[in-house]
């Protein structure tokens, strides 16, 4: 992996099975908050397996599109483009309608001091959304920060475990969730709650905040031992096909890949493959944000990209010097502020 054209190319390289189900699904595809850090990858592999399929189907990703760049891309790739605040009602109420809704508009970083936004977009926006797309199927983005942390030996929590976030952030996934919950009761919409944690690209992710940790020579802490991560293109294909198990009440699945990951171990691979010595700081704490995604991987089969395959992508790429984004997970925190 040495290129942002190839890494492009691996996360919109649509399976079999996703063709297969977007034929199942009738009906237009349309991406609320297209502009964030999954949404451009998720477009492109939704249009890739519409052609590859051979489909009569649009998708439309809406967003203020702040970035022209990213939004002639996206036209360039097929997927049509609206600029919408969503925030603001007359805007929202003009967007095209369409029978398939994948919502991933929301905020997280930068939360503590800016709570009043959060909470408008996590829990206010979600309610406004559900109105205008009462008839629609709807895949809503969500949070493994809705649960409690884990012990590291258990598994991690599966979706009948009560949500206890922690955490303005968090607490405000929860709102969404219950927001939205509440119009699939009021107006019977389907729809998904999708919880993901963590999607891992090239370009940001927590294996890359260890690999450049280890690169740099600086310490990576182990107070949050233990991670659970899976490959973008994953992530984004079981979004695209949880429009198949949309249902009132909402149906929950846990996103994320089968290993309940060591941090120590991680930066030790990385440091193998850099030829560096990994410097850790701190002790493992006896729990973590860990999500169980066993019932994902019966709905779709295991993630395609495993964790050693990724790990070896991003240490060449960290090696490269390849691009990256500013944008921290923020993994380590155990307080919930971000």
């Amino acid at each position: 992996m040495r290129t942002v054209a190839e890494l492009e190319a691996i996360l919109a390289e649509p399976s079999d099975a996703l063709v297969q189900d977007l034929a199942s699904v009738e009906g237009d595809i349309i991406l609320l908050g297209v502009g964030g850090k999954m949404g451009p990858s998720l477009a492109r592999l939704a249009m890739n397996a519409i052609r590859k399929g051979g489909l009569s189907k649009r998708v439309i990703g809406v967003s203020r599109f702040s970035n022209e760049e990213a939004r002639r891309e996206l036209e360039e790739a097929g997927v049509e483009t609206v600029s919408c605040d969503l925030l603001n009602d007359e805007e929202l109420k003009q967007l095209p309608d369409a029978q398939n809704v994948i919502y991933m508009a929301g905020n997280k970083f930068g939360t503590t001091g800016k709570e009043y936004f959060t909470w408008a977009m996590n829990a206010y926006l979600p309610g406004r959304v559900a109105e205008k797309y009462k008839d629609s199927r709807i895949v809503v983005f969500s949070s493994g920060n809705v649960y409690p942390f884990m012990p590291v030996g258990g598994g991690g929590a599966a979706e009948d475990m009560a949500p206890e976030p922690i955490g303005e952030y968090a607490q405000s996934c929860l709102g969404r969730e219950r927001i939205f919950e509440y119009h699939s009761h009021k107006n019977g919409t389907p729809m998904v709650f999708y919880r993901l944690n963590y999607a891992i690209d090239m370009r940001y992710g927590v294996l890359l905040e260890i690999a450049k940790a280890v690169n740099e020579g600086r310490p990576v802490n182990v107070a949050m031992g233990h991670a659970n991560v899976i490959w973008q293109g994953d992530a984004n294909a079981m979004a695209l096909r949880c429009l198949t198990s949309c249902s009132n009440p909402p149906n929950i699945v846990n996103i994320t890949g089968p290993e309940t990951m060591s941090i120590r171990w991680a930066a030790a691979e990385f440091a193998a493959r850099l030829g560096k010595n990994a410097i850790i700081e701190g002790t493992e704490s006896e729990t973590a944000l860990l999500n169980n995604a066993s019932k994902s991987h019966q709905m779709f089969g295991y993630p395609s990209v495993p964790l050693l395959q990724m790990i070896d992508w991003m240490a060449e790429w960290v090696q490269l010097g390849g691009a990256t984004w500013n944008k921290p997970t923020h993994f380590q925190e155990r307080k919930g502020k971000f």
